[in-house]
């Protein structure tokens, strides 16, 4: 029988923040982080995706949600991608968000820049659509990816809640919503 599934929420100014998890013998395991998105909660799209989750926490589970409105609040976060359930993930999107991962607060960089790092040259609309379904968000911080003419993108949160993290960050737009370099 697998393991019972839970879910975790917490409300932020960007709308409730939904954290889906399995207990294993060595502790929780998250297998989705869900945002809320304009028009739909985090915990309704994490209950349309896993209908079987009960309510629950742990004290690794309070740590992350911690460590998450940290971010919100303007913070530097230590997430412990150790307790993520990668599997959920193709080959492909794990190399793209372990590259992801590496693009330090306060820096952008291109779709076509990561596929370039990944050895997949002419791969950045791949990259996109593996960024897009990111089972991670804020921890894997796919919101420093944009496009290359500088505009931001699509994010799961929407599109102002990518430039609101952003510019947490200390990244700026210009007149045309365009990131400055």
């Amino acid at each position: 029988m697998p393991p019972s599934l839970f879910i975790s929420s917490l409300q932020s100014q960007f709308g409730e923040v939904s954290i889906v998890f399995f207990n294993t013998t060595s502790g929780p395991t998250v297998k989705r982080i869900f945002l809320s998105s304009e028009n739909t909660s985090g915990s309704i799209l994490a209950f349309r995706s896993f209908p079987e989750i009960h309510d629950g926490s742990t004290e690794s589970i309070r740590i992350l949600a911690g460590e998450i409105r940290k971010l919100f609040s303007g913070g530097i976060p230590e997430f412990n991608i150790r307790i993520l359930d990668f599997s959920v993930c193709s080959g492909f999107q794990r190399k793209v968000l372990m590259e992801e991962r590496k693009i330090p607060r306060g820096d952008v960089r291109s779709y076509g820049w990561l596929a370039l790092r990944i050895g997949e040259s002419g791969a950045a609309r791949a990259v996109g659509n593996a960024l897009a379904t990111n089972p991670f968000p804020l921890i894997i911080p796919c919101h420093r990816a944009i496009r290359s003419d500088g505009t931001i993108g699509g994010f799961q949160g929407g599109t102002a809640m990518k430039r609101d993290l952003l510019e947490m960050e200390g990244i700026t737009f210009n007149h045309s919503g365009r990131v400055q370099t």
